[in-house]
C-alpha cells in the first residue's frame, strides 16, 4: 500500500435496510416479513379457534413432493387478528405473537405454502443459491459431493459452517445421497421427472455475526423439467429469487465432442446418443420464464458455468492444446482459504471459456447475451470415472467448492486477492 492511499477516505458501506425481504427457501415466494403467519404454540378443544385441523396449504405443498399428508396441526395465527401490544418484534422484524390465552408462539411461517422460516428470516438478506441444469448433467452428484466438501474442509477454511436446516433434511442427505456416494461408492440414480423431493436446505454460517447466513437450495427436480417451460414455471420461482446459480454443463451435452469422448473412452456405439439436452436449450428456457422480463432482457444474477466431469477431458488433452492441455490447471485441485484467489480464477476462467467457445459457441454466446456476471469453472465430483455406476476407488473431488467460493465472492461474503 503506497503512503497516499494511508489518507485515502473509505468507501462508507450502505446504510442497512430495517429488514428484508424473505424468500421462503421451501416454495421460494418472495415476500415481507409483515405478512409472515404464525403456527400456534397449543390448541384447545373447547375453542374452535384453537382446535386440532388439517393446513391445506401446507398439504399441497406436501402432496407436490409425494410427501404424506399431516392432520391435527395446531392453528393459524394471522397478525392483522393479534393487538399490536401482543406482537413482538426483533431488529425491526415481527418474530412472536402472543394470543388471546397468553400463549407466546414463535413459529413464523411461509403464508404461502405454511412451511417454517428461519430464525434469520427478514433481519439477514435471504442469499439463496440455487443449481440447474438439463437432465444427465450430474446435478445430484455435484450437489453431494458440494456440501461434502464445504462440511468436511471448505467452511473450516472461511471460519464458517456448514448444516442442514433440519435433523429431517440431515438424515436423508446422509441416507440417500452422502452415504450410497461416499461410503458404498456408488452413483446416484437419476431423478425421475414424475418423482420430485422436497428441497434440499444447508445454510453456510459464518463465526462473525456480521455476515448473514447463506442458503444454499438444491431443487432435486429432474432435469427434463429444465427444458419443460410448464414444468420450469411451476418450480421457476427458485432460480428468478436466488442470489445466485451454480449452472451445470455436462462435456457429454456438447455434440461436437460427446462421439470423440465416446470413442476415446471405449463406450459402446449408440449408448450415448440422445441423451442429452443441449445446454443452450436450458438457457433458451431460463430466458422465457423470467430473464425476459428483466431489464433489457437480461438477468443480473451471478451466474458460475460449472463443466462437470472434468475427469472425462483428460480423453482429450493434447500438447497441441486443440481443447485441452494435459498440464491444465483444471485437473489439479485448488484450496482457496480466507479469501478468492482472483489469479487462479482468472486462469481457470479464461480456459475453460476458451473451451467452451471453441466447441459449443452457440451456447457461450447465448450465455453472454442473457447473462451479466458469469465466472466459468470445471469440477469434477467423483474424482475419476466411473465403471458400470460403480465408482473407482475414493471419492476425490476436484474443485467443487471453487464456484461457490466465487458466488461468496461476488455476493461479497470473502474478499477476492490478486
Amino acid at each position: 500500500m503506497s503512503f497516499f492511499n494511508l489518507f485515502k477516505r473509505k468507501p462508507q458501506e450502505e446504510p442497512r435496510p430495517l429488514f428484508y425481504d424473505i424468500v421462503c427457501p421451501y416454495c421460494f415466494s418472495k415476500f415481507s416479513p409483515e405478512e409472515v403467519v404464525f403456527r400456534a404454540s397449543h390448541h384447545r378443544e373447547d375453542d374452535e379457534d384453537f382446535a386440532l385441523r388439517e393446513d391445506a396449504p401446507l398439504n399441497r405443498y406436501r402432496e407436490r413432493f409425494g410427501l404424506d399428508t399431516v392432520y391435527d396441526m395446531e392453528a393459524i395465527l394471522q397478525p392483522q387478528d393479534i393487538l399490536p401490544e401482543h406482537r413482538t418484534y426483533t431488529d425491526n422484524v415481527l418474530t412472536a405473537l402472543t394470543d388471546r390465552y397468553g400463549e407466546t408462539t414463535r413459529r413464523r411461517l411461509c403464508p404461502h405454502c405454511h412451511n417454517e422460516l428461519p430464525v434469520t428470516a427478514g433481519k439477514v438478506p435471504s442469499n439463496i443459491i440455487s443449481i440447474v441444469g438439463a437432465s444427465q448433467v450430474g446435478k445430484s452428484v455435484y450437489m453431494t459431493s458440494l456440501i461434502h466438501t464445504l462440511q468436511q474442509t471448505t467452511a473450516d477454511r472461511f471460519d464458517a459452517a456448514c448444516m442442514p436446516l433440519n435433523a429431517e433434511i440431515s438424515r436423508k442427505f446422509r441416507m440417500n445421497y452422502e452415504e450410497p456416494l461416499f461410503e458404498r461408492g456408488d452413483l446416484l440414480a437419476s431423478t425421475q421427472k414424475e418423482r420430485m423431493q422436497e428441497p434440499f436446505i444447508f445454510q453456510f454460517v459464518f463465526k462473525d455475526e456480521k455476515k448473514p447466513p447463506l442458503t444454499l437450495v438444491f431443487f432435486d427436480v429432474a432435469g427434463e423439467g429444465m427444458v419443460d417451460e410448464e414444468y420450469l414455471n411451476l418450480h421457476g420461482r427458485h432460480i428468478r429469487n436466488s442470489a445466485g446459480i451454480l449452472f451445470m454443463v455436462d462435456p457429454l451435452q456438447i455434440r461436437s465432442i460427446r462421439e470423440r469422448i465416446r470413442i476415446m473412452l471405449g463406450d459402446k456405439p449408440g449408448e450415448w446418443t440422445n441423451r442429452y439436452d443441449e445446454p443452450r436449450d436450458v438457457v433458451l428456457t431460463m430466458f422465457s420464464d423470467f430473464i425476459s422480463h428483466q431489464e433489457k432482457g437480461k438477468t443480473d444474477i451471478p451466474t458460475a458455468v460449472v463443466l462437470t466431469k472434468s475427469d472425462m477431458l483428460r480423453a482429450l488433452a493434447d500438447e497441441d492444446g486443440d481443447y485441452i492441455r494435459p498440464n491444465s490447471n483444471v485437473f489439479n485441485n485448488m484450496e482457496h482459504h480466507d479469501y478468492f484467489d482472483l489469479t487462479e480464477f482468472s486462469n481457470i476462467d479464461g480456459e475453460v471459456r476458451r473451451f467452451i467457445e471453441k466447441v459449443d459457441r452457440p451456447f457461450k454466446g447465448t450465455m453472454d447475451v442473457y447473462f451479466n456476471e458469469t465466472g466459468y469453472f470445471a469440477v469434477s465430483a467423483l474424482g475419476s470415472n466411473p465403471v458400470d455406476q460403480k465408482i473407482q476407488g475414493v471419492v476425490s473431488p476436484i474443485r467443487v467448492d471453487e464456484p461457490f467460493i466465487w458466488l461468496l465472492h461476488k455476493l461479497n461474503y470473502i474478499e477476492g486477492r490478486e
